[in-house]
């Protein structure tokens, strides 16, 4: 597609009147007229950093409950519990029942029988709200169900979803949590034990890493999650015991009177305290807080959710509007973990239910999810965030952002325990403490290997994945005004690790650190998990020119005079971006200048188009680029929409609307349970968010693409696709429009300033 910049069009655009505020429509709303099976049909339905799966069964409203930071001994991520509410006579079971969520308000409302159940979170407080109302008196029994009520030997498969992966040489138990009923309260607590070895200790202790423990952040000792649920009026009915899917519970239950409205909440706690004391006190101050705020904590909610889905929007008309309203229920997932401690997991989020719904092969409880609790991937979680730029999301970029400096110094005492020089060495497969997952990293070893390297064919040697979470923090910059000098020397100790580390390498095998032109040797190296024992790694090579270039962009004032000069020289050493001829005498990228085997099945050889931007739409080179698309074959041969893949992003980077729009549209049909956006489980889990966040940034990229100050509109986006939109650019710029017959009708950019920047399509 070529480009314009048409003075005449784009003042008639200008001129156009004012996009009203675009609420998002009803129609986006997922209604239920029937109950669900079992918790595999579940509704979600959260905010701040809690996460509800709610669904009714047999006449039983029931919700798992999941928040932000819940990583116990063996850091698994374990859910606070499950809530079951039965009321008689039951008006679930009528015909005329209804369960909605309400996307604008970010809550969920069952109905029947005149009845009415309100749900939702106080997005600002850790409080789970249950409000019924019914037009008859009807008696309410809640019941607090757990299946730690005793210890669980962890073993097989089940160690697959905890940082173990697979059986040491000692017992894994996950240890019974505390629950106590007093009057109309039944309080449930985990608090991680102190008197056996954790897995972050074995984890130091087998990775040598013993001589600076005290020195290392350490998320999981004492770490204490719980809380306690209240129901005002109502008073205890004893326990029972159960089976649900193919776990054993323990419940403790309320019952009230015959009542016309009850209001049931559950406040959540989580903190590492020095004692079970401290933390049961903190309990007591967000009680404390969310009762003064109780009268306006629901409008405070909704006003929260209306400006979220007023920061940004895309909605598509026609035969494709699945594909935008699958676009804002992912975006409400990732909005329920706005203001977490810890990111949105990529693998499942907030979300997760009883795994064998998700995989027959896994039979355990709710806890479990494939790859882990505490170990982030950063492959996968960059796709979670990236979209959160052209969305608006800052604030919620700062869980992934706050995750790597606390990991910063563990990362830089790697770095300073194996090899002696600075910098942080970020694996991949990282724990929540910043050193990487010890099966990933090996515990059978062979004599004398590096014991700073994974002993693993997919990750060894792949140090770069943390320079796209650098590039974020570099976009906040731009995109937000925001002031990163703190994120500065987190970037700069990224950078010096490969410009200290390379350099040893070199001196082990030679007298030279440098290359005959002067250039970083980076070799071994990896190109994701798939070209291996690399030289001059296409995803290292571009990682670092961005980065670097990008540090050298920022205003003055952020970088010192001898820092700038580091960098420059660093920037001047780093080798140009490998290409090749394919059969054909087709010109290429090349996943590196060399590799010794192929892993796995990405595509990095395309990293150059995304997330490095080196290549692309009205950039130098693109039919070298687009050559890689159609002929590279191993490219061609794994091109697919499922999980992680990004080949809908590279097609709209690359212009190409057809492949673009074909691959979105997979990506974005409904999932294979009953809520659409929970997909998967792909490469991962179910709900698969890296596969939901890879169809968020390629439909951004179909609308809207930016290269320094200039904004491409529409440069991938289907002619039949009649659409609204507002999306964010950097410099604090915001575009508004309306598309129709695959032309602007209407478009606001805000600043007007930033107009002379925009490109608009050539008209079809």
């Amino acid at each position: 597609m070529s480009y314009f910049l048409s003075a005449i069009c784009f003042c008639l655009l200008l001129l156009s009147p004012c996009l009203a505020q675009t609420p998002l429509p009803d129609t986006y709303n997922v209604v239920w007229t029937t109950p669900g099976r079992d918790a595999g049909e579940s509704m979600p339905c959260g905010g701040g950093d809690i996460g509800l799966n709610v669904w009714v069964e047999n006449g039983d409203v029931l919700f798992y409950m999941a928040r932000s930071g819940t990583f116990d001994e063996n850091n698994a991520m374990l859910k606070p519990g499950r809530v079951r509410l039965r009321l008689s006579s039951n008006p679930f079971r009528g015909t005329d029942f209804r369960q909605e969520l309400r996307l604008a308000k970010g809550d969920v409302v069952i109905s029947g029988g005149k009845a009415r159940l309100h749900l939702w979170v106080d997005v600002f407080r850790p409080v789970v709200h249950v409000e019924l109302e019914s037009a008859k008196p009807v008696t309410v029994k809640v019941m607090y169900e757990s299946w730690r009520f005793e210890d669980h030997l962890v073993r097989g498969t089940e160690l697959r979803g905890n940082s173990y992966k697979v059986s040491p040489k000692f017992e894994v138990i996950t240890y019974k949590d505390e629950v106590a009923v007093s009057g109309n309260e039944i309080q449930f607590y985990h608090r991680n034990r102190a008197d056996r070895e954790n897995v972050m200790a074995y984890t130091v202790r087998m990775q040598g890493m013993a001589a600076v423990k005290d020195q290392l952040f350490d998320p999981i000792t004492n770490n204490t999650f719980g809380g306690v649920l209240v129901a005002p009026g109502m008073k205890p009915a004893g326990t029972d015991t159960g089976t649900y899917m193919n776990t054993r519970y323990r419940s403790w239950a309320l019952v009230s009177k015959p009542v016309r409205t009850q209001q049931i909440d559950v406040v959540l706690h989580v903190d590492q305290t020095p004692t079970l004391e401290a933390w049961t006190a903190g309990l007591a101050k967000i009680r404390q807080e969310a009762a003064a705020t109780r009268k306006t904590a629901l409008a405070r909610t909704h006003d929260w959710w209306a400006q979220f889905w007023n920061r940004s929007y895309i909605l598509i008309e026609g035969p494709d509007s699945t594909v935008s309203r699958n676009y804002q229920l992912f975006r409400y997932l990732l909005g329920c973990n706005a203001y977490g401690k810890w990111p949105t997991k990529f693998n499942g989020g907030l979300f997760t239910v009883d795994p064998v719904l998700t995989n027959k092969l896994y039979a355990h409880t709710p806890d479990f999810r494939l790859w882990g609790g505490g170990t982030m991937t950063a492959q996968n979680q960059r796709l979670v965030y990236h979209p959160m730029l052209k969305s608006g999301d800052f604030d919620m970029l700062k869980p992934q952002f706050d995750f790597y400096l606390r990991s910063q110094r563990n990362a830089e005492l790697r770095s300073q325990v194996y090899w002696k020089h600075n910098g942080a060495c970020f694996t991949e497969q990282l724990e929540n403490f910043g050193l990487p997952n010890i099966m990933e990293y090996g515990v059978k070893r062979p004599e004398g290997y590096d014991p700073g390297m994974e002993y693993n064919a997919w990750l060894e040697y792949e140090w770069d994945t943390v320079f796209e979470f650098c590039l974020m923090m570099l976009e906040t910059e731009r995109y937000e005004g925001r002031d990163i000098r703190s994120y500065v020397p987190f970037i700069e100790s990224c950078l010096t690790f490969f410009d200290e580390h390379y350099q040893l390498l070199a001196k082990q095998r030679g007298t030279k650190v440098f290359d005959e032109k002067g250039q970083y040797i980076f070799y071994p190296g990896s190109a994701a998990e798939t070209y291996k024992m690399t030289y001059n790694s296409t995803t290292v090579i571009s990682a670092l020119r961005v980065i670097l270039g990008r540090m050298l962009e920022l205003p003055a004032g952020y970088l010192p005079d001898a820092q700038r000069e580091k960098w420059v020289t660093m920037l001047k050493r780093i080798p140009p971006v490998p290409t090749q001829y394919l059969e054909g005498g087709h010109k290429t990228l090349a996943p590196a200048v060399a590799w010794a085997r192929i892993q796995n099945t990405e595509a990095p050889q395309l990293y150059p188009v995304y997330p490095w931007g080196l290549y692309g739409v009205g950039k130098p080179d693109l039919d070298v680029a687009r050559n890689t698309w159609q002929y590279d074959t191993l490219v061609v041969k794994y091109r697919s929409h499922v999980g992680w893949r990004q080949h809908n992003i590279f097609a709209a980077r690359l212009g190409l609307t057809d492949e673009a729009a074909d691959l979105t549209r997979r990506k974005f049909a409904d999932g294979p349970h009953r809520f659409p956006a929970f997909w998967g489980p792909g490469f991962d889990w179910t709900p698969d968010h890296n596969w939901g966040g890879s169809a968020m940034i390629g439909l951004q990229e179909m609308l809207m693409q930016t290269d320094g100050r200039k904004i491409y509109l529409l440069p991938a986006w289907p002619a039949n696709w009649n659409a609204r939109f507002k999306l964010h650019a950097p410099y604090q710029t915001t575009i508004e429009g309306t598309v129709v017959n695959g032309k602007l009708e209407r478009l606001i950019i805000s600043p007007e300033s930033r107009k002379a920047d925009v490109v608009l399509p050539e008209r079809r």
